[in-house]
């Protein structure tokens, strides 16, 4: 579906570029699998994708939130390495910064990454294309079942990030 709307904007169906972001999420009392995020202060999940510039999905990855969200990603690369072959550049935020992020990129998507920081100003500023992946969180929040991690099993909260994204794919038809 991704790769029909792609052709349809004009595109080729597979990416040149991806943009990876992770978000933590509270799990409620269901929940089986958690860990603890201590930079967000968050026990739950946490959901890795990887999105073109278009914010649609091409790779998807649900792991603990004690998981760093360089470990994340690339286990989404490795995952989804087929739908990512013709990637020539990740983006990423300053939370992707190292040289072995870099490497393990290289060294499965043969990609080049790109680190977007923000300005030392401390001021709020949009980093251009960075907000895609941000816009991309957002349609997951809409569907009301992804605020929290209600699911028991990481592969089921995989599938209902699966299920929102095929519902935005349908609404743009």
């Amino acid at each position: 579906m991704v790769s029909d709307e792609r052709l349809k904007n004009g595109r080729k169906c597979n990416t040149s570029m991806g943009i990876v972001d992770a978000q933590s999420v509270k799990n409620t009392e269901s929940a089986k699998q958690k860990g603890y995020d201590a930079g967000k202060k968050v026990s739950g999940i946490k959901r890795h994708i990887v999105v073109d510039t278009n914010g649609l999905p091409h790779a998807l990855s649900v792991t603990t939130a004690d998981v760093t969200d360089r470990d994340g990603a690339v286990q989404a690369f490795e995952t989804n390495k087929k739908h990512l072959s013709r990637v020539k550049k990740i983006l990423a935020d300053g939370g992707y910064t190292g040289k072995p992020f870099a490497e393990k990129v290289k060294k499965i998507l043969k990609a080049e990454t790109e680190i977007a920081k923000r300005n030392e100003l401390h001021t709020f500023a949009v980093i251009p294309k960075r907000w895609v992946v941000e816009r991309s969180f957002s349609w997951l929040e809409k569907c009301r079942r992804l605020w929290k991690n209600c699911e028991r099993k990481l592969n089921s909260s995989l599938q209902m990030m699966i299920l929102c994204f095929v519902r935005v794919l349908l609404k743009r038809i």
